[in-house]
């Protein structure tokens, strides 16, 4: 069992949470891409003013579920969308699997290996 937070350190978090969802700009987002907290990098992952810039970097992120929240994002850029796609069927995962159906729901018709069609 890890060591427990203290009540000044959960403050600290529940501020940086609150200012990852209401942050409006790429700058007041950045400095979340680093935030040790897996659910604030999420919260400003999901950021509504969050730029397909931004959403590019977030999509590196090493936790799962950030990566969703980055696929799931109306602001994401299509090349960041294919770029989360796994070429080798054993390591597809929820992360291919949300930019798959977020694809598909823009149109992009996938073939039978799993990946986008070349003409589309």
């Amino acid at each position: 069992m890890g060591t427990r937070k203290t009540p000044e350190e959960r403050a600290a978090e529940a501020q940086r949470y609150i200012r990852a969802q209401g942050a409006s700009s790429d700058a007041e987002l950045a400095p979340f891409l680093t935030d040790p907290n897996q659910s604030i990098r999420n919260a400003a992952a999901l950021n509504p003013d969050a730029s397909p810039a931004i959403l590019a970097q977030f999509a590196a992120d090493r936790f799962w579920s950030v990566r969703v929240a980055v696929a799931e994002h109306p602001n994401t850029s299509r090349e960041t969308l294919l770029g989360m796609l796994e070429a080798t069927p054993a390591r597809r995962g929820v992360v291919h699997h949300a930019a798959r159906e977020r694809l598909e729901r823009e149109g992009v018709r996938f073939g039978e290996d799993g990946l986008p069609n070349a003409a589309d």
